[in-house]
């Protein structure tokens, strides 16, 4: 890499790591204000980046040099790579909306969703069904997606400026979302597509909003983040943390595409 393409002068709001490449070397992409999704290798303790690709705001790809002027950038705001295939990632922009894009088509999208009408502050493919990802925003909403479809499935007024989502990795029909006026959010598609079926406020309201939100990845307990610099955990009740009793992914793949399908706001 250059020096151009090693330094990011923009802040970065996402890095997720990545399969490590064909010679074994540690791999991760981040995605950052200046627009560029950049891919970062660790090779003998020196990190070598490439930009893989950069945001313009119509909505494609841009090619600025760098030493111009940024005025028609789309800055990133979130990214996620597809739990099974693994050149495949989305990213979430401030101009609220999500491209599906892939390494192996650094010259295009592979399809733009008009996700929001505000920042999207997070995105992320569900852990067990190949077609679905999740959103949240500053509108407030947070929406489900089946990928080869340009309007959201499900759509969520959480009332409040959602700060982040996260699915839980026991259930692919269960997720959680916090929102600034401190309330944690626990929805279950399988039990009720309308609305969550916990809502909790966990800080005072005035004080402290809440940012970020993460399930274990095996025990049934969650962590909050908030805006004074706290973390607190919460264990979910046994009616919120409710697995198949059939054994598998596939039993959860089948249990998400029927609310997919029996979903009556289905385009």
């Amino acid at each position: 890499g250059t020096p151009k393409t090693s330094l990011l002068t923009n802040p970065v709001w996402q890095v997720r790591w990545q399969n490590d490449d064909i010679d074994n070397n540690h791999n991760f992409f981040s995605v950052s204000a200046d627009s560029r999704v950049v891919s970062w290798t660790l090779i003998k303790h020196e990190l070598i980046s490439t930009e893989t690709i950069r945001l313009s705001v119509n909505g494609g790809l841009s090619n600025v040099p760098d030493d111009e002027q940024l005025v028609n950038i789309s800055g990133g705001t979130s990214l996620d790579f597809h739990k099974q295939i693994d050149h495949v990632y989305l990213v979430g922009t401030v101009q609220g909306k999500i491209h599906k894009c892939s390494e192996c088509h650094s010259d295009k999208f592979l399809m733009t969703y008009d996700s929001h009408s505000s920042e999207v502050c997070t995105v992320k493919w569900n852990h067990f069904h190949p077609r679905v990802f999740i959103s949240c925003s500053f509108d407030r909403t947070v929406k489900v997606w089946d990928d080869t479809i340009k309007d959201p499935v499900f759509t969520f007024d959480l009332r409040s400026q959602v700060g982040d989502v996260a699915w839980a990795p026991y259930s692919s029909t269960v997720f959680a979302a916090v929102t600034v006026d401190g309330i944690v959010h626990v929805f279950d598609l399988n039990i009720c597509k309308y609305e969550a079926i916990c809502q909790q406020r966990v800080v005072a309201k005035e004080k402290t909003k809440l940012t970020c939100i993460q399930f274990h990845p095996v025990n049934p307990v969650i962590i909050v983040g908030n805006s004074q610099g706290g973390v607190n955990s919460f264990k979910l009740s046994p009616n919120l943390r409710k697995m198949s009793k059939a054994r598998g992914p596939q039993p959860e793949v089948d249990k998400m595409e029927t609310c997919l399908t029996y979903n009556p706001d289905l385009p």
